[in-house]
């Protein structure tokens, strides 16, 4: 589901990895499609790698957004701090309040935003394969 999307430090929106460059890799802007080079001066950051602090640890952004997209919230972009921290609190009670700021929580929900309005929660997950394991008698 989040295999490839992308968060530029200083660049507005998510971004899809195209492929890679020499000194860089070029990527593709879900807001406007537009392809530019990111180096590695960047800060990127992979969505499928973020986590949210939970009070009894951490929990993956893809189950966050599983959770807010189960919880069939209609979620304006333009919510106050107050309105994003409860839309956490029903979907994520268990969430570290000293520890994800609404900051955070903001940038959170313009990702989801972003990523529903272009379907790419929908997308169904592909398993790695594993070599199946034999059975010892």
């Amino acid at each position: 589901m989040l295999k490839g999307i992308l968060a530029i430090s200083g660049q507005p929106g998510l971004f899809k990895m195209v492929t890679e460059a020499k000194n860089s890799i070029i990527v593709e802007s879900l807001l406007t499609g537009k392809r530019i080079p990111a180096y590695s001066t960047s800060k990127i950051s992979a969505l499928a790698d973020i986590s949210v602090f939970t009070e009894t640890g951490e929990i993956q952004l893809k189950e966050l957004f599983k959770r807010i997209q189960e919880s069939g919230k209609e979620i304006s972009p333009k919510v106050s701090p107050a309105e994003i921290k409860t839309i956490f609190e029903e979907v994520i009670p268990e969430y570290d309040k000293s520890r994800v700021y609404a900051s955070d929580m903001k940038k959170i929900i313009q990702w989801y935003q972003l990523l529903n309005e272009k379907d790419l929660l929908n997308e169904p997950e592909v398993e790695e394969e594993k070599p199946e394991e034999k059975e010892s008698e």
